[in-house]
């Protein structure tokens, strides 16, 4: 039986990449979902049946899209989140599960720095006041020796302290995974959760939901963190509690939140979105064309290897 392919990224089903194509060189055949948009249940369980191998995004994945793909032997992400994937039904069926760690990890960084600089210049009200023919002069702030609070260590929470110790601000780093490891860094200070948020001026998230389904970020933790504290989440929109996180909004205690993901994309409104307190934007942390190269390359690379396809040749 011939491998077939299924590919859904949005960032790969918007055009091919070349990597991807690579695959036909092989006699892999290659199918891809509606282009530039994340694939419904429906429209995967119409798809998944005759693959064996999966190049997948960050669209949900249910148990019975892999009941239905009966042929599968391998889902490889191109990137390292794997929440939206039912895990145990992978295990039942022994189909491997492979992850491109640390492809995107620059792209992600560098977007929440600047979502941080922004949100301490107000760069985005000050943008749509001159559109709206005013001349708006909020005073901002500057980040050097500001406080840096950074959740989460693995390869995104890394660059976002680097780049952050290059700005000048002292970093404070907490991991809830592996909350007894050293950051090996004089100039990195490992720190409890609660302490990360009480002496912070910027908060970026940078890890995986708690298991249970209970946010990270609850009022409780809202409500220890230093007022007028910047939250900034490139990761998961699950890790907010967004009632408690608007309430803290309400009262200063938080007096910006930077936020490239959401529950459900693109986010309703009017909501927290639409709030001149949060800076919104569309999923697109790993959105570069250098990460979206090494992410592809590394998730086919996967794949193939998986797959007992030979050696590849990114």
């Amino acid at each position: 039986m011939a491998e077939k392919v299924l590919v859904t990224p949005r960032s790969l089903t918007e055009a091919p990449h070349h990597a991807v194509e690579t695959m036909r060189q092989q006699g892999v055949e290659v199918i891809y979902c509606s282009p530039g948009r994340q694939p419904d249940e429906a429209e995967l369980l119409s798809l998944v049946p005759e693959i064996t191998g999966w190049v997948a995004g960050v669209e949900p994945i249910s148990p019975a899209v892999i009941a239905a793909a009966r042929h599968l032997r391998c889902i490889s992400r191109n990137g390292t989140g794997v929440d939206n994937l039912p895990l145990q039904a992978l295990q039942e069926r022994n189909i491997v599960l492979r992850t491109a760690n640390g492809a995107n990890a620059r792209g992600v960084a560098e977007l929440a720095i600047a979502m941080m600089l922004s949100s301490l210049r107000n760069i985005p009200l000050t943008d749509r006041g001159i559109k709206d023919g005013a001349w708006p002069r909020k005073r901002g702030l500057e980040i050097r020796g500001r406080c840096l609070g950074v959740i989460g260590f693995g390869a995104v929470g890394r660059e976002v302290a680097r780049l952050g110790k290059v700005l000048g601000t002292r970093v404070l780093v907490h991991d809830p995974f592996c909350p007894n490891v050293a950051a090996n860094d004089p100039d990195i200070l490992w720190a409890s959760l609660n302490e990360c948020f009480a002496s912070s001026d910027i908060i970026s998230l940078h890890c995986p939901p708690p298991p249970g389904g209970k946010p990270l970020v609850d009022s409780a933790l809202l409500s220890a963190a230093r007022s007028g504290l910047i939250l900034v989440n490139t990761a998961r929109a699950s890790l907010v509690d967004e009632v408690a996180l608007g309430l803290a909004i309400d009262q200063g205690k938080v007096s910006g939140y930077c936020v490239d993901v959401f529950d459900t994309e693109p986010p309703q409104l009017p909501g927290l979105a639409s709030r001149q307190e949060v800076i919104a934007t569309s999923h697109i942390g790993g959105y570069t064309e250098e990460s979206v190269s090494r992410a592809t390359e590394f998730a086919i690379a996967n794949l193939m290897d998986a797959l007992r396809m030979g050696e590849h040749p990114f």
